[in-house]
């Protein structure tokens, strides 16, 4: 139990430093963030915790994934005039 508990709170804490730079801005983020982790606060089935924390981590790939392209296509633009 206290496995995933420290698992969470990682990636609570990893989604809420990703969540700076987030488009749309980070206080609209950490809020969505915040009620995504309070909606599943309650779950008690490691099954469930699990794919939760899983779905998670893709949620942090994701975020990851779209930094990456913004800043290669900020260095196209500045490299690149089409």
């Amino acid at each position: 139990m206290s496995s995933s508990r420290t698992r969470v709170l990682d990636l609570y804490k990893r989604l809420q430093y990703l969540g700076r730079d987030y488009p749309g801005g980070p206080d609209k983020f950490r809020q969505k963030c915040y009620n995504a982790f309070k909606r599943q606060s309650g779950e008690t089935d490691p099954a469930k915790i699990e794919k939760a924390i899983g779905l998670g981590e893709y949620v942090v790939k994701e975020i990851e994934a779209l930094y990456s392209l913004r800043k290669y296509r900020a260095m196209k633009k500045r490299y690149y005039d089409n």
